[in-house]
């Protein structure tokens, strides 16, 4: 079964962090208030980022992982700079 790991830009400024195994019917409830409380009071303006997995178990160990990261870490994800990332790791600083 395929699955995502995915990263949506709120209304806020901030980043929801998810899994799932149907991308676009879960970004649709997000859209609709129905997914979850977060997004309910603070809806998604984009899916900013998402990778796939070959099962649900694997999406969701990287949404954990990601999840402990910090903001500046997410935000070199989603934007694709993998350098600002890897110094990030490295350095401790996206911690």
């Amino acid at each position: 079964m395929v699955a995502w790991f995915y990263i949506l830009r709120l209304k806020s400024g901030g980043l929801y962090i998810g899994a799932t195994t149907e991308l676009d019917q879960r970004y649709q409830d997000h859209l609709s208030g129905n997914a979850c409380r977060t997004t309910k009071f603070d809806p998604p303006v984009d899916l900013v980022y998402s990778e796939t997995f070959e099962s649900f178990t694997l999406a969701r160990k990287r949404e954990l992982q990601v999840k402990r990261w910090s903001r500046a870490k997410k935000e070199a994800l989603v934007a694709g700079d993998l350098t600002e990332l890897q110094r990030l790791s490295k350095s401790g600083k996206g911690r």
